[in-house]
């Protein structure tokens, strides 16, 4: 879904107690980095056989991720930063198996935006609605020139710039796009909405959460970092996740073969 990926390591640090289902798709995620590293840090294109191992692997992590909200949601406890830290990474490596593999929805706005121009750009950035009655249909980041370009922007690209960005601010942004995309989403997957595809649905919400993520790795990793406290972006990671697993059921055989 991005040019810079994780390259580095593809779990974290620390192992903290936590629910067994929490412990169970971290240890598969250290099983499926140490199989299938390079191929998921994009250092080489997968060979036919294991392009049938990456997709076994990424059903079988969102499936844990998909059983563990339903666990968390039985026994009526919500996520703690811990269990965002682990099902945002097993996002990302669920997100970089399916894009070896060719089976990732289209972003926000695809095919639509302009090429950036070479050397520095004036403009506005902001989040994006593709269709603000139809908020299933997603949002993500865009610079808007001041010629009039729509350029494509990320969260990591606005929160390491120096230049006067309200990084809190633009951390809400994203967060309550994010949210309301959640929520939009699970209205499709329960038969609502305006008629919306879930496959375009699962891109636009998986692009948006993966930019969330790839804004909160842990240096060059895949591993996801929230700082303590963020339990209402656990909530947040979790939720999307699951919901993202949910969409994509409906149309891939993968997902409801892992059932």
């Amino acid at each position: 879904m991005s040019d810079a990926g994780p390259r580095g390591g593809l779990t974290g640090g620390g192992h903290a107690a936590g629910p067994s289902g929490v412990d169970t798709l971290d240890a598969l995620l250290v099983e499926v980095a140490g199989r299938h590293g390079a191929a998921l840090g994009g250092s080489r294109r997968p060979d036919p056989s294991e392009q049938a191992e990456l997709v076994t692997a990424y059903a079988a992590i969102d499936q844990a991720c998909l059983d563990l909200d339903g666990t968390l949601t039985d026994i009526g406890r919500r996520p703690d930063v811990r269990t965002g830290q682990v099902v945002g990474t097993a996002v990302l490596v669920s997100i970089r198996a399916r894009e070896a593999v060719g089976l990732t929805g289209p972003p926000p706005f695809a095919g639509t935006l302009d090429e950036p121009p070479v050397g520095i750009v004036g403009g506005q950035a902001g989040i994006h609605r593709v269709d603000a009655e139809r908020a299933a249909l997603g949002a993500r980041w865009l610079v808007l020139t001041d010629d009039g370009l729509r350029l494509p922007a990320t969260l990591t690209m606005l929160l390491s710039d120096s230049s006067g960005v309200d990084k809190e601010a633009s951390l809400a942004e994203h967060r309550d796009a994010l949210e309301a995309l959640t929520a939009a989403a699970g209205e499709v997957v329960h038969g609502g909405g305006a008629g919306e595809d879930p496959m375009e649905v699962s891109g636009a919400l998986d692009w948006l959460l993966y930019d969330w993520l790839m804004a909160h790795r842990a240096g060059d990793s895949a591993a996801v970092e929230l700082s303590a406290g963020r339990t209402r972006e656990a909530r947040m990671i979790v939720a999307a996740a699951a919901t993202s697993v949910r969409l994509r059921r409906t149309f891939d055989p993968a997902l409801s073969a892992a059932r």
